[in-house]
């Protein structure tokens, strides 16, 4: 027993010494992992929600860096300065890599490409073209050099720190300049030019990057365990209602339910889904830029609508109303690129259906209104009925085959034809005719 315990003890002296010798290292014992979000979008709120939602996700998971594949066409400034500000306040690293091949960073997306810890392309695709363009109108000299003043100021504020080519940077901004990626990473506009992300990763593992705060980082994403962070379903209900063509018919559809709910009190259904419908329009149109000039345009298209319904000027008043509207819906929404504007074809076709529909119901209802009511007792008003009673006042008479009582202002004989001029409860009011006078309703 004694040698086995010597034994033992001896073997437990030997694995002692021999540990400190074989120190672990973090990266053996836990994996790496990337936070991965994919922006296929124009640059507006929503899209600014998703990237703040994820680079908090990186923060709170700990994440060796944040990995945003980016394909856009550009979007709103205000959006866009967001987006930037979360990527420079960021604790992890944020890479931003224009992805997959075929894609662009167009205009504001070249903003948040600069603004990254790495920035990355992958083969065939482009950057740049990030102009400003003014919302509503357009800028005099004075105020077209005040908005490129502040957008290059912006650029360089963050570019310079990141070691990047200024120049090349405003110049995309001055004077609209696009850049592929070669041309990007020769002009030092990009760090990296990599197929795929984990061709990507594997080409930053083990680089040193200094962050905006001063601090340096040395990345370990060789082998780096993926998560990709998914859009909500709320977040894709209202990227879609961003959609400056889906917002128009949706508001317009929702309008035409209302208006039915009003023609037809009681049905509930088209004034509440139309109600909502008009709500969700709203909602997106406020997120939006929008011109509220052509919120006039479109006001004044119901109103002379309304009149074309109500005094019938032979479709004057109502082409008039359609020009407003499709001018109205045309120039609604102020975007500064063609993604975040009302198209044509959907301020024509809307302007035109929503017209024609508006007029026609209109129209029937001022009719319906105008016309005699054919039901119940006050359809008898302007009968011609036959007294089979002496009315002095009141007596009966029979109208439509039926026997009603009656009282008339006058004496009148059985057999006498007298006129229905109003119903009082059930008692019919009428008048003598006189003599040779027209019987004819």
């Amino acid at each position: 027993m004694t040698s086995l315990r010597r034994s033992v003890m001896l073997f437990l002296a030997c694995v002692a010494a021999l540990l400190p010798s074989c120190p672990l290292r973090a990266s053996d014992t836990q994996t790496s992992h990337v936070v991965l979000l994919r922006l296929y979008d124009t640059i507006q709120p929503i899209s600014e929600q998703y990237i703040s939602r994820g680079i908090r996700r990186a923060a709170d998971t700990h994440a060796d860096a944040v990995l945003i594949e980016l394909n856009t066409p550009g979007g709103l400034l205000d959006s866009t300065r967001d987006i930037v500000h979360d990527i420079l306040a960021s604790p992890s690293p944020v890479i931003v890599y224009v992805a997959p091949s075929g894609s662009r960073a167009g205009s504001a997306g070249f903003f948040i490409l600069e603004s990254a810890d790495i920035a990355a392309m992958a083969p065939g695709t482009n950057a740049g073209a990030a102009h400003p363009v003014l919302m509503g109108g357009t800028a005099d000299a004075v105020m077209k050099q005040k908005i490129e003043n502040d957008a290059t100021a912006f650029l360089r504020s963050y570019v310079a720190r990141r070691n990047r080519n200024t120049d090349a940077a405003q110049d995309a901004v001055l004077n609209s300049k696009s850049y592929t990626e070669s041309e990007a990473q020769k002009l030092k506009l990009i760090d990296v030019i990599a197929p795929s992300n984990t061709a990507l990763l594997d080409a930053i593992d083990g680089r040193t990057v200094t962050r905006f705060d001063g601090s340096t980082v040395t990345l370990h994403t060789r082998n780096a365990h993926i998560v990709p962070v998914d859009t909500t379903l709320r977040e894709n209900i209202l990227d879609r209602l961003m959609d400056p063509n889906l917002a128009v018919l949706i508001l317009v559809v929702g309008g035409l339910l209302i208006y039915l709910e009003f023609n037809s009190p009681g049905t509930i259904i088209p004034g509440a889904l139309g109600t909502l419908l008009v709500l969700l329009a709203l909602f997106a149109l406020n997120l939006l830029p929008v011109r509220y000039t052509s919120m006039m345009l479109l006001i004044a298209a119901l109103v002379l609508m309304l009149l074309e319904a109500k005094f019938g000027a032979h479709g004057i008043l109502a082409g008039a109303g359609v020009v407003c509207l499709v001018f109205g819906t045309l120039t609604l929404v102020a975007g500064p690129i063609p993604e975040l504007r009302v198209s044509i074809a959907t301020a024509v076709g809307t302007g035109i259906a929503f017209g024609a529909i508006t007029t026609f119901l209109v129209r029937i209802a001022f009719r319906a209104r105008r016309n005699k009511v054919l039901t119940g007792p006050q359809a008898l008003v302007g009968s011609i009925a036959i007294a089979q009673q002496p009315l002095d006042p009141r007596g009966q008479v029979m109208v439509h085959g039926e026997l009603w009582f009656a009282e008339s202002p006058a004496p009148v004989s059985p057999g006498e034809r007298v006129r229905v001029r109003a119903v009082r409860e059930l008692t019919l009011l009428v008048e003598r005719i006189p003599d040779g006078h027209p019987t004819i309703v």
